[in-house]
């Protein structure tokens, strides 16, 4: 087990001190893990409702992160996926509540209802208003478990923005109370798990899901789901998800919305987003009107690896608490959905408009310049696996699968280039290669062939050899610039620059110059293993590309193979 932790058994002391040591605004209840508004008393003072929530820990930024302005007036921490003890809900309860009273926002679990409850019930005997809603928003398992009612998910904070936004406004405690229990009534929700998740205390994870598995309706403490099934497409594994919450939570075509794309806590901000965009759509296409959308980690499982939608329905009042000001730190301002992707108008980059230089005089070095194009294309896509493998040992193992997305862009676009001029053909590639060949490697490699297609450009004719010769140095050159790596630094460089200089000194007829120039290329390629790196991504790892071949000077090796004749 890895762990930002110190101690398992003061993981939550340690992270409530963590918030109220980041956020002046907040502070702690002595001798408990609950997190506090730091203006509270100023808040019992104007008569405002306290909002109380929280449950077990190991669902950041739930709750401690919704407490601030507009949201929670405090929230009470218990041990990683247990509920608080009733005494430490009790003295939050007495130490927030004024005459306005205070109401709870309770997630539906055995736990929180009991020990919410039962202080609730003590706090009404010392003299404060108490009320209490029960939140039970996930659809996964339809309505098979009435008895125990629907487990309590991310659709909680939800809740918590509209009863924060009712009682900043002023509101008694029944009407809050109203509020808060119309928009439980008016969210569902539902997930799906990709990985276990590991409790600190416990140090393995709490279940187990194949490698191809996910499980549908994963309760957010790992408890089972709906069914396990085989991961699909977004698309695919989602439709599920939005059918049931349309089905089993009461919406209907025509309704406004708002949509909540949660994270469980190891899901990246780009999987989140891709699933955005699937619920966005999905829900335009269903007849639905989505009017707020929040896309984050808003109630986590730990590390676990998934995500859940909610939806609330809305009507003009929860739509103006949804959208009201939040000083809480977890909170994201719904941001106004579109029915689809705006664009902006497209800016044109026309690499046709570029001098065309001269044209080749003599029929047969057109023929060999296009064959060698359509050679160097083939040797990258051969040579992916194997620069993958090099580039995976001493870099972000992106080389090859690079070079194959840069040569298939130039392959696709094959028929478009103008091969009866050089410096034209090359422009063209040049636009190309800096669409589609990212990285290090497409800058480089899109400044090589520009500095090469405009010295060509400047030359009487293209059919001298030491035309290509100055070409070859130009593109040296241009990369030298825009990198600043040089001989020695063991990058592509080391291949390019000994190339430029055998092409230079070579004499005879075309086959022998390439000849030199690759040989030479080939030797600067292995010379590397012994250089220790300077420029770029190997340069963060020291001694241990030692005895390895420079990937980007061995990917130069191979394409200039592929200009022999």
């Amino acid at each position: 087990m890895k762990k930002l932790i110190n101690d398992p058994a003061l993981v939550v002391d340690e992270m409530v001190e963590g918030l109220a040591l980041a956020d002046a605004g907040l502070m702690l209840l002595p001798d408990e893990s609950a997190v506090i508004r730091a203006d509270y008393e100023a808040l019992k003072a104007a008569g405002k409702v306290a909002i109380l929530s929280g449950g077990g820990s190991g669902h950041e930024p739930a709750h401690a992160g919704y407490v601030g302005a507009g949201m929670l007036t405090a929230a009470v921490a218990g041990p990683v996926f247990t509920s608080p003890s009733v005494d430490a809900v009790l003295k939050t309860i007495l130490t927030v509540g004024g005459p306005a009273g205070v109401l709870l926002i309770v997630k539906n679990y055995t736990g929180d209802k009991l020990n919410f409850g039962l202080a609730a019930e003590i706090a009404r005997t010392h003299g404060v208003p108490v009320e209490v809603v029960i939140v039970g928003d996930d659809v996964a398992l339809g309505d098979e478990n009435i008895a125990v009612g629907r487990r309590g998910i991310a659709g909680t904070i939800f809740v918590h923005k509209v009863a924060g936004a009712a009682a900043e406004a002023g509101l008694s405690l029944e009407e809050v109370r109203a509020e808060a229990q119309a928009a439980a009534d008016s969210v569902a929700s539902m997930g799906v798990g990709l990985t276990p998740c590991t409790v600190p205390a416990a140090g393995k994870p709490g279940f187990e899901l194949g490698v191809d598995e996910v499980e549908f309706g994963l309760g957010i403490h790992g408890e089972s789901g709906v069914r396990r099934d085989k991961i699909a497409s977004v698309d695919v594994m989602f439709e599920e998800v939005m059918e049931k919450i349309i089905r089993h939570g009461g919406l209907a075509k025509g309704d406004d919305v708002a949509l909540m794309v949660n994270g469980l806590g190891g899901t990246p901000a780009l999987e989140l987003a891709v699933v955005a965009r699937f619920a966005v759509r999905r829900l335009n296409e269903l007849g639905f009107a989505p009017k707020a959308v929040i896309v984050g980690t808003f109630l986590s499982a730990l590390e676990m690896a998934g995500c859940s939608l909610s939806l609330l329905k809305l009507d003009e009042a929860r739509t103006q608490r949804l959208f009201a000001p939040s000083g809480a730190s977890a909170w994201a301002h719904p941001s106004i959905p579109a029915s689809q992707a705006a664009k902006s108008v497209a800016v044109s980059i026309n690499s046709d408009d570029v001098p065309a230089g001269p044209a080749w005089e003599q029929a047969e070095n057109r023929a060999a310049f296009e064959r060698a194009v359509r050679k160097v294309i083939t040797a990258l896509r051969d040579a992916e696996p194997e620069l993958t493998r090099l580039d995976s040992a001493v870099g972000d193992g992106d080389l090859g699968i690079s070079l194959k997305r840069g040569a298939d862009s130039v392959d696709a676009a094959i028929d478009t280039l103008d091969f009866d001029h050089p410096a034209r053909a090359l422009t063209q590639i040049f636009a190309l290669l800096r669409r589609s060949l990212g990285g290090t490697s497409g800058p480089l490699y899109a400044v090589f062939v520009l500095r090469a297609a405009t010295s060509l450009s400047a030359e009487d004719s293209v059919d001298e050899p030491a035309a290509w010769a100055r070409a070859l140095r130009a593109a040296c050159n241009g990369m030298m610039e825009l990198g600043g790596a040089s001989a020695g630094d063991r990058t592509m460089l080391d291949a390019l620059l000994p190339a430029a200089d055998a092409l230079e000194a070579a004499t005879g007829v075309v086959a022998d110059r390439i000849g030199a120039m690759q040989a030479a290329a080939a030797a600067g390629a292995e010379a590397t293993r012994s250089m220790a790196p300077r420029r770029g991504r190997s340069s963060y790892m020291g001694d241990r590309t030692a005895g390895h071949a420079d990937p980007g000077a061995v990917a130069v090796a191979i394409w200039m193979e592929a200009l022999k004749p």
